[in-house]
């Protein structure tokens, strides 16, 4: 099939689903059901402020166990693997560099929201 055929069923196709639609609805306006006049089909307005204040604590609530997540399974245990740091100690006078301020919240037993860049980051998000 070509791009024009190809448009050309689709479009075929579009017109007769919505055919059939206004037709269906044609037909459900004119039937009564025990003498009672058919329902209309009228949505509410949304309320906006209401649909976004539901949506937020929904979300806090999904949201809060995954930031107490405790990340490592091993913490406080003699398995840890993150409580062992490394440091490297510059000879011109610089202050010592080492992992164990990036690991210690996470070898405590804490979770995301304890990591040192991430836990700012994540006390934006409602939970």
């Amino acid at each position: 099939m070509s791009r024009k055929t190809t448009g050309a069923v689709a479009a075929l196709g579009a017109a007769m689903l919505l055919g059939g639609v206004t037709a269906q609805a044609a037909h459900a306006e004119t039937e009564t059901l025990g003498g009672l006049p058919a329902p209309t089909t009228h949505l509410q307005d949304t309320d906006a402020q209401q649909a976004l204040g539901g949506t937020t604590s929904a979300l806090g609530y999904a949201i809060a166990p995954v930031k107490e997540l405790r990340l490592d399974p091993w913490a406080g245990s003699g398995a840890d693997v993150l409580n062992n740091g490394v440091a490297v100690v510059p000879d011109n006078g610089v202050a010592p560099v080492g992992t164990a301020p990036l690991t210690a919240p996470l070898s405590g037993g804490g979770g995301a929201e304890d990591l040192p860049l991430a836990g700012p980051l994540l006390g934006v998000l409602p939970g």
